[in-house]
Formats: structure tokens, C-alpha cells, sequence
């Protein structure tokens, strides 16, 4: 059975307006930097949408959302946005060496990268990477979402504490301070940056992604 017909809006692309099919919309966004578009239900609403314009758009519909900060891939984005950052861990199994970092996800540009930290867990790296990047996105005033493939560390934001089964050591201090800073900072900060479950089914591997599997 066919899918439901959808309408798709670019506001910035190669050309904008409102298509009527995926194929004709991917042609104006994808590799397209600062690319914005979303695809509707309805013609009228995807006109609507098109004619006030990004910002209003965003911003009406941020008056109207849930609190912002945590937002799950809906399947209305068949792409990555790519003005975006996007972070990763990886941990050695053996020696328990932890390391994290955010790239930009178009040029891959390194905005930072930390470790590598003793006694640690990837789980650990993929919480910090979060909390790092929404830092530093709300220091640069910036509205780019945050790409993670780690469900996990997703929900641990979202309760703003980390449950990592790994125990305090004297090997694996700062790791415990950078833990307890990421959760005072998620205590004591408000942010609007869109936090997005990547698709690596579809999309691959997430550009932060140190290639060690």
C-alpha cells in the first residue's frame, strides 16, 4: 500500500518553495549547507508554513511544543540536517581508555574532542559529548541541533543524572568531576538546542564516529 502522500517545504536550498515530492525537495537540501525543510501532512499547511517564513515557523512552533532540549528523529527528516553537530565516544574494552568528540556534520571540522580518560564506559563519553556540545552551542548563541547515536545517554539528559554502572576510582577522578559538572550543568541551564536520535540504519555511521568498530 502506498504511503501517505507528503508536502515538502525548503525555506533555504539550491531552490525553495513547497514540493510535492521527496525526490524533487532531496534535490534542492541534500549536501546543501544551512539547508532548512520539513515535510507536512497537508498542502494548506505546508503552504502556510512556506509563506510566514524559517523563523516564524520555528518559533511558532516552539511556543508550542513540549519543553524544549530533547527531540527524537520523527521520520519526517529523510536527511540529517546538515548545519549540525554531531558527537560520538569510543572506549577500549580492554584498557577502558574513553574518549569523546563533536564535528561538524557536513565538513567533519573537529569543534572538540576530549580524553583520552581512564576507568570509563563509551555510555560515559556519549553523556559528556551531549552536555559538551549544548554548552558550547548555547556559548555561541548557535541553533544548530545535536546529533547522537546513544539512546541511552539521550535519556540520561533528559533526567539530567547520568546511571553509569561504573564505580568511582582513584584512576577515574576527573571522570567523576566532569560527571557531576555535566549534571550541575544540566541542572542550572536552559537551552532550546534540539538534541536528535542519528539514523544509522539509514544514514550510516555518525560523522563523529572515530571508526574503531
Amino acid at each position: 500500500m502506498a504511503g501517505k502522500k507528503k508536502y515538502y517545504v525548503v525555506w533555504v536550498g539550491r531552490i525553495t518553495g513547497v514540493f510535492e515530492d521527496w525526490a524533487t525537495c532531496k534535490a534542492q537540501v541534500d549536501q546543501f549547507e544551512g539547508a532548512k525543510y520539513k515535510s507536512f501532512e497537508s498542502k494548506m499547511e505546508a503552504d502556510k508554513a512556506f509563506m510566514e517564513g524559517y523563523e516564524q515557523y520555528k518559533r511558532r512552533q516552539l511556543s508550542s511544543s513540549k519543553p524544549a532540549g530533547l527531540s527524537f528523529l520523527s521520520g519526517n527528516d529523510p536527511i540529517p540536517v546538515w548545519d549540525s553537530l554531531a558527537v560520538d565516544a569510543a572506549c577500549n574494552m580492554v584498557t577502558k581508555q574513553m574518549e569523546y568528540r563533536g564535528v561538524h556534520t557536513t565538513t567533519k571540522e573537529v569543534w572538540f574532542h576530549q580524553g583520552p580518560f581512564p576507568g570509563a564506559s563509551n555510555n560515559i563519553g556519549e553523556f559528556l559529548a551531549i552536555v559538551h556540545g549544548l554548552a558550547l552551542l548555547k556559548q555561541r548563541n548557535s541553533p544548530i541541533p545535536i546529533y547522537t547515536d546513544s539512546i541511552t545517554a539521550l535519556a540520561w539528559v533528559r533526567h539530567k543524572k547520568h546511571k553509569s554502572i561504573v564505580l568511582p576510582t582513584e584512576e577515574n577522578t576527573r571522570i567523576f568531576e566532569l560527571l557531576n559538572r555535566a549534571e550541575l550543568w544540566l541542572r542550572n541551564n536552559t537551552f532550546t538546542t534540539k538534541i536528535i536520535k542519528w539514523d544509522t540504519r539509514t544514514w550510516g555511521e555518525i560523522p563523529a564516529d572515530f571508526g574503531r568498530k
